[in-house]
């Protein structure tokens, strides 16, 4: 059974930073790329960023890039992203996701985890 459980989401302030979690069990971890997405109320699910196999390559939405880093542990089959400088916009449920295939066709999605700035 694939499971992908996301923790680290919270309050914050804005300016504040926080680091999610993304820990999967059930597939072969460093097969995958992994991604993060975000939903925020009333709004379509958009892609944050992604992080390749090894980890090499990496990609950020402009909304994102130069506040956001993704990384993953290959070891520890986790993925994480740690978000700085957040502002009320970044407001949004996050989810990870993993895929072996195209990045735009995730496959394994998390239950997501809630993430609130305040202003």
């Amino acid at each position: 059974q694939v499971q992908l459980v996301e923790s680290g989401g919270g309050l914050v302030q804005a300016g504040g930073s926080l680091r999610l979690s993304c820990v999967t069990s059930g597939i072969t971890f460093s097969s995958y790329i992994m991604g993060w997405f975000r939903q925020a109320l009333g709004k379509e699910r958009e892609l944050v960023a992604h992080i390749s196999w090894g980890g090499v390559s990496t990609y950020y939405s402009d909304s994102v890039k130069g506040r956001f880093t993704i990384s993953r542990d290959n070891a520890k089959n986790t993925v994480y992203l740690q978000m700085n400088s957040l502002k009320p916009e970044d407001t949004a449920v996050y989810y990870c996701a993993a895929t072996v295939g195209g990045t735009s066709n995730f496959r394994f999605w998390g239950q997501g985890t809630q993430v609130t700035v305040s202003s």
